[in-house]
């Protein structure tokens, strides 16, 4: 004979999925908004940094002499030393055959020495906000007064003459800007 069918009792069945679906919602839905809120936050920093650039930006250092220097224990300070006086040097056998030296009846004249041409060619592509653009056979190049310029000279200043820009050098070399 064949025995009923003997229903499982509740507190011997599989455990639901619907009794956990609340805790993992909750905990599924605060970890989508943690992950927006970061995403946010993230996407908004570089504007914060931008509107606030007098907190993020490369400060000058200044070194005015007004405040003591105090030594932290980080810092190494220097220990004194004691300098040989010229009795305790051992006394080296030196060679003395010269070396890279001229001799005596020939003169070295300054003409004679192969410099690099001072003449490096480059000319003025644009001016905004107090730069100047310029551009040699290496590429752009934005300077402003008191940059190095190609030919060794420095910026002396930028300016508007006769409706045009035009970049003065330290050596009175006015470059035009070309269109």
């Amino acid at each position: 004979m064949a025995e009923p069918a003997q229903e499982a009792s509740p507190a011997t069945a599989a455990p639901r999925a619907t009794a956990t679906k609340p805790a993992r919602l909750r905990e599924d839905l605060l970890l989508g908004l943690f992950g927006i809120a970061l995403g946010l936050g993230s996407a908004m920093f570089p504007w914060y940094v931008f509107f606030n650039q007098e907190k993020f930006g490369v400060r000058a250092v200044t070194f005015d002499g007004a405040g003591e220097a105090t030594s932290s224990g980080a810092a190494n300070t220097p220990q004194v030393v004691r300098i040989p006086d010229d009795s305790d040097l051992p006394l080296v056998d030196l060679d003395q055959f010269s070396t890279g030296t001229t001799p005596k009846d020939e003169r070295a004249s300054l003409l004679d020495q192969p410099f690099p041409t001072q003449d490096v060619p480059f000319r003025l592509v644009h001016v905004a906000n107090g730069r100047a653009m310029i551009q040699d056979d290496t590429g752009l190049w934005v300077v402003q007064r008191g940059s190095v310029l190609p030919d060794m000279s420095r910026v002396a200043s930028i300016e508007e003459r006769g409706g045009a820009w035009v970049i003065v050098t330290s050596t009175d070399r006015v470059v035009t800007i070309t269109q």
